[in-house]
């Protein structure tokens, strides 16, 4: 299948920005904290998926508009309708909002995420899917599935969250529903970091992505997501390939050249 650009695609239910490689994403209903809808569900999901055969987005950084990140699902145009649907419908639903994370772990780039506010439900889930994540001081994370009266395991946090910070602190926040801050989160090693900017934090560490070899970059994202599955030997065996993989590239050829003139490789993704 041949590539696509994406970094004129045009956005309908949030804004999407693509700089030298760095796409953001903001979710833009401030007024509202930043749900999400049926709608900006599938058009995240469909994204992420083409992401996969873009060549000129390498890292995407997610955010939030007006001070918060997400609130999850909106309460009036997704859980409300949620009451009254049959099986056949919710399964629909809950597959759909599944494949979200499914698209974000298997696109090549990876994602980072800017916190600030509230984080809750969906929201938590997309911070928790993402590679890398910053938080502002004022972020308060929650996995709130039970405190309406739903099960932890939502969208892969059963899976996904106790790799992060453990199966310990997973399950409690899973059972309780509480909100994990910022000073906490950073200590459990959810965030990578908290300061008075994360966006600027985030903003950094897509740019220190983007300069360096982007193609490589992708191989390791795909191996961190699939060697959840595997053995050590298996792991060893695939990390071989991709190496060897690597090594044929012209960035690991640049790297070589520019030690050996003493000078700093610059990358090119090829």
């Amino acid at each position: 299948m041949q590539t696509q650009t994406l970094s004129d695609y045009k956005a309908e239910h949030f804004l999407w920005d693509c700089d030298q490689g760095v796409a953001t994403i903001t979710l833009n209903r401030p007024e509202r904290k930043n749900p999400l809808t049926f709608e900006s569900y599938a058009e995240l999901r469909d994204l992420f998926r083409g992401l996969v055969y873009a060549d000129d987005v390498h890292v995407v950084v997610i955010k939030g508009a007006g001070g918060n990140f997400c609130s999850g699902g909106d309460v009036h145009e997704i859980i409300g309708p949620l009451t009254k649907m049959n099986m056949k419908e919710l399964m629909a639903f809950t597959r759909m909002t599944g494949d979200l994370v499914k698209a974000m772990r298997a696109c090549r780039q990876p994602v980072i995420s800017a916190i600030e506010g509230v984080c809750a439900g969906a929201g938590a889930i997309i911070a928790m899917a993402s590679d890398i994540r910053y938080a502002g001081p004022t972020a308060k994370v929650a996995f709130l599935f039970n405190r309406v009266g739903l099960a932890g395991c939502d969208m892969g946090a059963c899976s996904i969250l106790p790799r992060i910070i453990g199966q310990g602190r997973a399950s409690e926040l899973l059972y309780f529903g509480r909100s994990m801050g910022a000073e906490e989160g950073e200590r459990w090693g959810f965030f990578n970091g908290v300061s008075d900017d994360p966006a600027a934090d985030a903003a950094k560490a897509a740019g220190r992505i983007v300069a360096g070899p982007t193609f490589a970059n992708g191989i390791t994202k795909t191996q961190l997501h699939q060697q959840w599955n595997m053995s050590v030997d298996q792991a060893i065996e695939c990390e071989a390939q991709a190496q060897a993989i690597c090594m044929q590239t012209e960035d690991f050829r640049r790297a070589y050249n520019a030690f050996v003139n003493k000078e700093q490789p610059v990358f090119e993704g090829d």
